[in-house]
């Protein structure tokens, strides 16, 4: 059973979100919570695999609130947050990537695509469609304020994670990567694994991130997340 926190100051928002999760088998909402402080505290308490995370909220706000939630120490179980947001482009979205957000959502998602959004998230992958989080994470490395990361993080990759890397950078999904390495697909996830571990990433978003950082791809490169 996948557990859901639902953050939003609109309470009309909340419930017509708690109508669309809990109208599967598979997935409970654990809570729900009007701003951000209350999101950390309902987190706390009722430890939800994934928080449908608002990003403009009264007291504190949902990148704050992201900071806080996700920032727990090593080997603590650490919710994942789906960003919510009403605008495919938006300042504050650029900020929650480094607050450890592993997803994005426009507030007028689909049903389909807010459920799919959740298990893709509390499977452990990060959630890279829409194609609005492509725009989002180039033009937020492409920034004058984010300063270059040297390539030498990538040392530790050996060179056929390196190869899997630059095409998880792209965007491109496992499926994808396999076609293009004409390799199994569960071998693409064992590397993938070993990558995200040796970076120290959380997840794909941030490998993506990294990825732009690095200069390993640049913005326009590679394929566009569906």
């Amino acid at each position: 059973m996948i557990r859901v926190l639902v953050v939003d100051d609109q309470e009309m928002y909340r419930v017509g979100l708690r109508a669309i999760l809990e109208s599967e088998r598979d997935i409970a909402v654990s809570g729900e919570a009007a701003d951000g402080d209350e999101a950390i505290s309902k987190a706390r308490s009722t430890r939800p695999d994934v928080v449908l995370m608002d990003v403009r909220m009264p007291n504190r706000n949902g990148i704050e609130a992201t900071r806080a939630i996700t920032g727990q120490p090593p080997g603590t179980p650490t919710p994942r947050v789906i960003i919510l947001t009403t605008f495919d482009v938006d300042d504050y979205v650029f900020e929650a990537l480094h607050a450890g957000a592993s997803g994005f959502l426009l507030k007028d998602a689909t049903p389909a695509e807010i459920l799919g959004a959740v298990r893709v998230v509390a499977a452990g992958d990060a959630l890279l469609a829409p194609a609005a989080t492509r725009r989002l994470v180039e033009e937020f490395v492409a920034r004058p304020r984010i300063a270059p990361r040297p390539s030498s993080v990538l040392a530790d990759l050996t060179e056929r994670e390196l190869e899997v890397f630059k095409l998880i950078a792209s965007g491109a999904a496992n499926a994808e990567i396999a076609a293009a390495l004409y390799i199994a697909e569960q071998t693409v996830k064992s590397h993938v694994s070993r990558i995200l571990a040796k970076l120290g990433v959380r997840d794909r978003v941030h490998a993506v991130v990294l990825g732009y950082e690095t200069g390993i791809v640049t913005p326009g490169s590679g394929p566009v997340p569906r």
